[in-house]
């Protein structure tokens, strides 16, 4: 026996109900997979790169410092946030409060996912000693995959300054 669908007229004449306005922390399971993520695309770079160009990437200095910088900027917005909001209860404008919070959300899926590229790129020179530049390659990007961890530390210490308590603590408003 079959059963036809016929519309509910009263289902069309309601409006959709008014969104709630809550937005959930950013959970461990995010930023756990975009790790992952990064750290299985940067454990295949080397042997790729060398497959196709014959060299692995070299790492550098100046992505180092500037991860390091990007987490020094995002952390000193955390504190400045935080200051704000629970210490000296401001209340600042809710369209720079939202910049914050997207800034905090994606810097926090960002930063794992770096974090767990250049994690993943150090792993891949594990036990090559044969040449300096593989140390090289090693420490740096060790150094590098420590910056992107301080930049998902502050954006989640970020997300966290721009918690307003109200009936559920789970929820940022």
């Amino acid at each position: 026996m079959s059963r036809q669908f016929e519309p509910d007229q009263d289902h069309e004449d309601r409006e959709p109900p008014d969104p709630s306005g809550h937005i959930r922390t950013t959970g461990a399971g995010p930023i756990t997979g975009f790790g992952l993520t990064g750290l299985v695309l940067g454990w295949l770079l080397r042997s790729v790169s060398i497959a196709l160009r014959g060299a692995a990437p070299t790492v550098g200095w100046l992505p180092v410092l500037a991860l390091f910088f990007v987490a020094l900027i995002v952390g000193s917005v955390a504190w400045s946030t935080y200051r704000s909001f629970h210490k000296q209860h401001e209340r600042i404008e809710p369209h720079r409060a939202v910049n914050r919070l997207v800034l905090a959300k994606s810097c926090a899926l960002a930063g794992a996912m770096v974090a767990g590229g250049y994690l993943g790129y150090a792993l891949s020179w594990v036990g090559i000693t044969e040449s300096d530049m593989a140390q090289d390659r090693l420490v740096q990007s060790l150094l590098a995959g420590l910056a992107s961890v301080l930049i998902v530390v502050g954006s989640l210490l970020l997300e966290r300054a721009c918690r307003v308590r109200g009936e559920d603590d789970r929820d940022l408003r």
